[in-house]
């Protein structure tokens, strides 16, 4: 009886923690993860299906496509290292769980080092996506038609949790998230994009937050929420606030140029405390966006030049100012915003920024987006853009904010 008692109430126990740990707040991060060695993966060359769990302190070389089947899940502890070759790629069918730790964070690369030498994550069909504090660096690779393959590519109803990573020179999307529910937050995203593709790509009834995100120099646009054309229903509909976009959207040139954050084909997006700085477009939300539920304001908008070359035509002179809210598009300027009529009104001030408008693919990250004490972007952010949510507000705009946050990067 007493066995059976200590059973009883080991799994209220188990209940209760369960409950507890569904709540998720969205600035939950952490510096301590276990993940529990389940069927260990030996280190050294690893192809075809895999599970299991890549170990600490190990190094794994893919040497051909790996392939998580549904109901398997691959899982790597803090400070796994895999090394990519063969232009390999993941096919996650079932779940991938990536979790280093700030401390020791998860590394996937090429064995090149290069820009476009792997394939990344296929997971149009994965039951579930959680990658935190992992770096993701060269994926893009081409496929077998010679496209760039994206990073990140998910098109399944399902919970796609991204958080504290760093992701660098893919070759097209960064992230194709289709109706999924994402939780993108604090994750830096770096030099992406060939002469296409867009840093977080949100469409087909997506739903979440994106939130306290660094994206430099992606090709086309920051972020971008659509709604399927031919299905209206579910719509897409994310707050995207509190993040810092920097020189997006000039390798595509005028024919389609990138915007900081584009809203249109019967999406919603709630676009708050961000700092856009040198991107080709500022905010853009199209007339066929649901502009009637589009809510946005208290955003900086910055440029370091007035006008600049398009990449593509060297004739086409492009004024940034003029581009804040493009001409043809609904979104208007908002008295809340901050808006820079010349150089050195409102500048965000961040620590280090070397001036970059447009740069190639592959262009190093050196600069650091933190704000100096004397920010006008201190204060000048909504606090409760969202009153039922009232977590998603800040005082402060981009992604550095003062109230522990932010990008922790």
């Amino acid at each position: 009886m007493k066995i059976r008692n200590i059973y009883l109430l080991s799994a209220i126990v188990t209940i209760i923690t369960g409950v507890f740990s569904c709540k998720k707040a969205e600035v939950t991060t952490f510096t301590k993860i276990k993940i529990p060695t389940a069927s260990p993966i030996a280190p050294g060359n690893i192809s075809g299906f895999v599970k299991g769990t890549l170990l600490t302190g190990q190094t794994y070389t893919v040497t051909g496509d790996i392939t998580i089947k549904k109901g398997d899940t691959l899982s790597a502890q803090p400070g796994a290292v895999v090394i990519v070759k063969n232009n390999a790629q993941f096919n996650v069918q079932g779940v991938l769980n990536l979790l280093g730790s700030q401390d020791n964070p998860v590394f996937f690369n090429s064995d090149t080092n290069k820009p476009g030498t792997w394939g990344g994550f296929q997971a149009d069909s994965a039951q579930a996506i959680t990658i935190k504090w992992t770096h993701i660096d060269n994926t893009g690779g081409p496929d077998a038609g010679g496209g760039a393959r994206r990073t990140i590519i998910v098109n399944a109803r399902i919970n796609v949790d991204i958080e504290d990573s760093w992701f660098s020179n893919g070759q097209d999307d960064l992230m194709g998230l289709f109706g999924c529910h994402v939780t993108l937050l604090r994750n830096t995203i770096s030099s992406s994009g060939s002469t296409d593709g867009e840093g977080i790509n949100l469409k087909s009834g997506a739903t979440g937050v994106v939130a306290y995100n660094v994206i430099f120099s992606q090709a086309g646009s920051g972020v971008k929420l659509e709604t399927n054309p031919i299905v209206p229903l579910p719509q897409t509909e994310v707050d995207v606030h509190n993040n810092t976009i920097v020189s997006v959207g000039w390798r595509r040139g005028s024919a389609e140029p990138g915007r900081s954050v584009s809203i249109g084909v019967n999406a919603i997006g709630h676009v708050y405390n961000n700092i856009f700085v040198n991107c080709y477009h500022g905010l853009e939300i199209f007339p066929d966006a649901d502009v009637t539920h589009t809510t946005y304001g208290n955003n900086l908008f910055y440029a370091t030049v007035t006008t600049f070359t398009d990449l593509r035509d060297a004739t086409i002179q492009i004024n940034l100012r003029d581009n804040f809210y493009p001409a043809g598009a609904v979104g208007k300027p908002q008295p809340t915003d901050l808006i820079s009529a010349q150089v050195g009104q409102f500048d965000p001030m961040f620590v280090k920024f070397d001036g970059t408008v447009a740069a190639p693919n592959g262009y190093p990250n050196t600069n650091d987006f933190h704000l100096q004490p004397t920010s006008p972007a201190y204060g000048a952010g909504n606090a409760s853009f969202d009153s039922k949510r009232p977590e998603l507000g800040n005082l402060d705009l981009g992604a550095y904010t003062t109230d522990g946050k932010g990008n922790k990067h």
